[in-house]
C-alpha cells in the first residue's frame, strides 16, 4: 500500500500538479436479514481499489482501479492528469484550496468487540429470537430483522506530504413488526432509520434487541384499532429517529455549502440558507444549537481526516437561532470568507470523488427534564420514529409522516393515536422550539442511507439529539 501511495504522490509532483491525492479502500462488510423465520440475506462483500483525485491548471480530474499493481497507478495518475487538464479549458473559475496542514497519523473507531470477530450463528440467534417474539401474535404477519457490519481500512496520501492510515468500524441491528387488520401499521426498534453506529459488535448488545420486542409487537397490534390522529394546530413532542430525519432534512442538507452554491440544484434542489444569511438569519428560536462534530464518539461520520486529508472538528450551524456555519470543503470554504475547511469532504467508495456531505450533526440539548415537558403541555401530541417524508428542493416547507403519537391532555399523556402527520416551513418551525429535554436523554442515531451526487453516493451520518417541544405545530391524521 505504502509503495503505491509513494508512486502515485511521485507521479504528480513530477508533474507539477496543483494538487494531487490518492485513496486506497479495503473494505468489508457483512448483511444478515431474516424474514419471519427464513434467512433472506446472508453476505460477505470485499472491496479493494484506489482513486487519484488530481487538480491542474485549476480543473479535477479523478480515476480510479481495482487493479492493485504499480503500473495500474502510474497509468491512473496520468488518466487523471489528462482528465484534470482537459476539465482545465472548460470551467468559468479555476478551482482554489484553502490551505491546510500535511499530517501523518493512523486513526481508528475506538472497538471493545469486532464485529467480524462474532460468529454468524450468534448473530442469526439473537436475530431468530427476535421475530419469534414478534411473530407469537397472529396479527404480526411480518416481522423483519437485520444486522450490518463494516469495516473500511482507508490509505491516504497527497502531494502536500500527508499520509494518513485510518480503520473505520460501524455496526447496526434493528427490526420492525407488520400488523394487519383492517388496517396496516408498523412499529421498528430502534428506528425506521437509524439502527447503526460507529461502534464494535457491543453496540448490537447495548441495543436489548430481544428485551425490546414484546414492546414493539404490542404497539403494532394497538395501532391497528388507535383511533386516527386529529387534525389540529397543537404542540409537537418529537423523540427517536423522527427528530434525527428532521434534522438531517431540514438543516444538514440545508447546510452543505455546494448544494447552497447550486451544485446540487439539478439533481436534488439547492438551499434557502443562501450565503448572505450566514450570521444574520434567525433559523430557530435562542434555544436551537446544532453543532456538527466529526469527533463525536459513536457518529457514523467520525473519523481523523475527511477524505481532503482535514483534521476532524466541530463547530456550529446553528448558534442560539441563528444560522452560524455550513458544511464546508477545502474547495468551497473560500466562498464564504473561511481560509480552512471544517472537513466535511467524503465519498462513498474508492471509485467516487470526494464531495461535501453531511457530518455528524446534533440538538444539543436543553435544561428540561422530559416529564416537565408533558406536565408543562396542555394539549399536543408526542411522535416517535418516520414513517414517511417530503420536503422541497429549497428544504423550506415539509411534511413527515410517523409511526406512533400519544396525545396530551393537560399534562397528561391521554391516548395512542395512529397515522400522525405534520407540516411545517423549517425557520417558522425551528422558531417554535421552546422545550428541549437535558443530556440525560441525549441520543446519538444513525443515519447510513443518505444519498446525494451524480453519479448517485451513499454515505452515512449520525444525528443526537433529546426530545424536544415545538410549538403550534399543524398535525392531522392520513
Amino acid at each position: 500500500m505504502n509503495d503505491m501511495l509513494k508512486r502515485a504522490v511521485e507521479i504528480m509532483k513530477f508533474k507539477r500538479v496543483d494538487f494531487g491525492d490518492i485513496r486506497i479502500i479495503d473494505e468489508q462488510q457483512q448483511n444478515i436479514n431474516v424474514k419471519n423465520t427464513e434467512i433472506t440475506e446472508l453476505k460477505n462483500d470485499t472491496t479493494l481499489g484506489f482513486g487519484v483525485r488530481v487538480l491542474y491548471s485549476g480543473g479535477w480530474g479523478f480515476a480510479s482501479s481495482n487493479k492493485m499493481t504499480l503500473p495500474e497507478v502510474e497509468r491512473v495518475v496520468e488518466l487523471a492528469i489528462d482528465i484534470a487538464k482537459a476539465s482545465s479549458n472548460l470551467v468559468n473559475s479555476k478551482v482554489r484550496l484553502s490551505k491546510e496542514e500535511s499530517y501523518t497519523d493512523v486513526w481508528k473507531t475506538p472497538c471493545l468487540i469486532d464485529p467480524f470477530s462474532v460468529s454468524v450463528e450468534k448473530k442469526l440467534e439473537t436475530l431468530f429470537s427476535v421475530n419469534n417474539i414478534l411473530l407469537k401474535n397472529p396479527k404480526i404477519k411480518t416481522a423483519n430483522s437485520k444486522m450490518s457490519f463494516i469495516k473500511t481500512h482507508k490509505y491516504y496520501a497527497s502531494t502536500e506530504n500527508s499520509f494518513i492510515e485510518q480503520v473505520l468500524i460501524y455496526s447496526g441491528a434493528g427490526y420492525n413488526a407488520v400488523a394487519i387488520g383492517d388496517d396496516v401499521q408498523v412499529r421498528s426498534y430502534p428506528g425506521a432509520h437509524a439502527f447503526m453506529l460507529s461502534m464494535g459488535y457491543e453496540y448490537v448488545d447495548s441495543l436489548k434487541l430481544v428485551e425490546n420486542a414484546e414492546r414493539v409487537r404490542e404497539e403494532a397490534i394497538a395501532l391497528l384499532t388507535a383511533p386516527l390522529c386529529p387534525s389540529d394546530d397543537r404542540d409537537l413532542i418529537i423523540y427517536g429517529d423522527q427528530l434525527a430525519l428532521q434534522i438531517h432534512e431540514s438543516c444538514g442538507h440545508a447546510s452543505e455549502l455546494d448544494r447552497v452554491l447550486g451544485y446540487e440544484e439539478s439533481y436534488a434542489g439547492s438551499s434557502f440558507l443562501t450565503t448572505d444569511k450566514l450570521g444574520k438569519f434567525r433559523y430557530g428560536s435562542d434555544i436551537v444549537n446544532l453543532v456538527a462534530d466529526t469527533t463525536l464518539p459513536g457518529g457514523l461520520a467520525t473519523c481523523g481526516y475527511d477524505d481532503d486529508g482535514v483534521k476532524a472538528q466541530r463547530w456550529h450551524i446553528v448558534k442560539n437561532g441563528i444560522l452560524s456555519g455550513y458544511m464546508t470543503n477545502r474547495e468551497f470554504c473560500n466562498r464564504i470568507g473561511d481560509k480552512k475547511s471544517m472537513g466535511a469532504n467524503r465519498a462513498d467508495s474508492y471509485h467516487s470523488i470526494p464531495i461535501i456531505r453531511i457530518t455528524n450533526l446534533g440538538l444539543m440539548p436543553g435544561e428540561w427534564e422530559y416529564d416537565d415537558i408533558i406536565k408543562s403541555t396542555k394539549k399536543g401530541v408526542i411522535l416517535e420514529n418516520n414513517r414517511s417524508w417530503s420536503i422541497d428542493q429549497k428544504r423550506l416547507n415539509f411534511q413527515f409522516g410517523c409511526e406512533i403519537g400519544w396525545l396530551i391532555e393537560n399534562g397528561k399523556i391521554k391516548k395512542m393515536v395512529k397515522n400522525p402527520v405534520y407540516q411545517g416551513i423549517t425557520h417558522k418551525f425551528w422558531g417554535s422550539c421552546d422545550a428541549i429535554a437535558n443530556e440525560k436523554y441525549w441520543k446519538l442515531y444513525g443515519v447510513s442511507n443518505c444519498g446525494k451526487g451524480q453519479p448517485g453516493q451513499i454515505f452515512k451520518m449520525t444525528h443526537a439529539s433529546s426530545p424536544a417541544r415545538f410549538k403550534n405545530v399543524k398535525i392531522f391524521g392520513r
